[in-house]
């Protein structure tokens, strides 16, 4: 009698585009694991994630603003989940493999420190291996999670992690479709955030790129999806004009909020409390958990507390910052 999980791989074949990556042509995992009867190989990874205690802590890790005061700012989580959302709709209008898209969705940002990229350049600065939130999301989910066991994903999801940003292309189109949804994502929640904070209005926006995206959030979202959707085949991609008024949004962006001393100006303070609390605990290694012990005895003590750190919300940095280096006063 068949699992629920070849039937799944049957209706895979049948529906899926040639272009997609059939999770019957997994090429495995690091470790090989029997079967489940009823979840694919990314379906399990998908569950894996969203059950590791780094997928949890991304709830208190910033976006962009920095320890924002109101309830309706994006944190590391909800950015994700908006992410999954996007790939998730492409993927399906494209008969791509939804279940791996997702997978790669969920798992993008788990390597992302405290304090946003403000934390990301701090470490990239005090780590002598330098370092990137992409090739750190790798190592959580490969070394880092389950008390150093890692989770054992397969490589179609491995591959989607470390490739979503910068550089190297990822092998299948699923993993393609979360780099640009990661985009499409943050571009237009900054900027609902951003409107929110008063540092932008939406007329701010400049026209000509608006003539083109649309006079909204859901309407530059749809725009951007839809041309996705519409100009994709063996390549993702966006139509040509699209692309561009994509790109010189970020542009946009980048000039009027990323750079904004009212979201950025406590970036200079979250930076030095990353960076002494690397030099604390590189000098005090066995005031760190167990399993980062493990790592500082098995690789560094540079590289755990590196992983220590970038692991730590943004909530338990300033509190380990403030026990550590804030003296208390004597109560009578």
């Amino acid at each position: 009698m068949e699992s629920i999980r070849e039937e799944t791989l049957k209706i895979e074949a049948l529906t899926l585009s040639p272009y997609a990556q059939h999770c019957a042509e997994t090429k495995g995992r690091l470790t090989f694991e029997e079967e489940d009867p009823i979840r694919t190989a990314y379906q399990r990874d998908r569950d894996r994630i969203i059950h590791s205690s780094s997928f949890r802590r991304l709830k208190h890790k910033t976006q962009v603003f920095l320890a924002p005061t109101g309830d309706h700012y994006r944190t590391r989580l909800t950015h994700t989940l908006e992410v999954s959302q996007i790939a998730r709709t492409i993927a399906r209008a494209l008969r791509m493999n939804e279940d791996l898209t997702e997978a790669i969705a969920l798992g993008h940002d788990l390597g992302h420190t405290p304090f946003g990229h403000a934390g990301e350049r701090a470490l990239d600065a005090a780590f002598p291996g330098g370092f990137k939130h992409y090739e750190q999301s790798l190592r959580v989910v490969d070394v880092l999670e389950k008390e150093g066991r890692g989770l054992n994903l397969t490589y179609e999801v491995r591959d989607g992690i470390v490739c979503h940003t910068v550089g190297k292309e990822a092998d299948t189109l699923e993993g393609r479709i979360v780099k640009y949804a990661d985009h499409i994502a943050y571009i237009n929640h900054d900027i609902d955030d951003a409107e929110r904070a008063g540092i932008l209005t939406e007329e701010d926006i400049p026209k000509e790129l608006r003539d083109v995206l649309g006079y909204s959030k859901s309407k530059r979202i749809n725009t951007m999806v839809l041309s996705i959707i519409e100009n994709s085949d063996r390549e993702i991609k966006m139509a040509p004009e699209i692309e561009k008024a994509y790109k010189d949004i970020h542009d946009f962006m980048f000039d009027k909020v990323y750079t904004n001393p009212i979201c950025k100006g406590e970036e200079g303070k979250a930076m030095e409390i990353v960076t002494k609390l690397y030099d604390y605990f590189v000098q005090h290694p066995e005031e760190m958990t167990d399993e980062y012990r493990a790592v500082a005895a098995n690789e560094s003590v540079e590289r755990a507390a590196c992983d220590y750190i970038s692991g730590m919300s943004d909530h338990y940095a300033l509190s380990t910052y403030n026990k550590l280096f804030i003296p208390v006063f004597w109560v009578d």
